[in-house]
């Protein structure tokens, strides 16, 4: 198996640095890959959830992204940003007033800014998102 420096060079740098808990390689290019299996996601504001944000301003200035998991929780959340949302594994509900929206696997699921949502699960959902701005919080 052939690495590229960079990515020798990215490992070498989360060790001593003790940065991303997760494999991701960055081309000269800027483009990057993110193995999402290898990201482990932090506990975040309730039990139930947590989440890794993947990429930095650096690498991305203008769309964030990152990867989350719920189990068994109804998360209530107001976005600031538009947000796409990819299952990765499990089944996900965004509850939106009195309607549910239903994500399984490989499915692709759009949020726009404004939106007043529920991120809900019965069972277990680990999701991928992207959001713009990438600087959400500072808007």
């Amino acid at each position: 198996m052939n690495f590229s420096e960079n990515f020798i060079r990215e490992i070498v740098e989360k060790i001593v640095n003790g940065t991303d808990s997760f494999v991701k390689e960055k081309d000269k290019s800027g483009v990057l890959a993110v193995k999402t299996g290898t990201v482990v996601c932090e506990p975040f504001q309730q039990p139930g959830v947590a989440l890794k944000d993947i990429v930095t301003l650096d690498e991305a200035p203008r769309i964030g992204a990152g990867v989350m998991e719920l189990k068994e929780t109804d998360f209530s959340w107001t976005l600031d940003y538009d947000e796409f949302d990819m299952v990765i594994e499990g089944e996900l509900e965004i509850v939106v007033e009195d309607r549910v929206i239903r994500g399984s696997k490989g499915d692709i699921l759009y949020i726009p800014r404004g939106s007043r949502i529920h991120f809900r699960t019965s069972s277990y959902a680990r999701f991928a998102y992207f959001v713009y701005p990438a600087n959400w919080q500072k808007n």
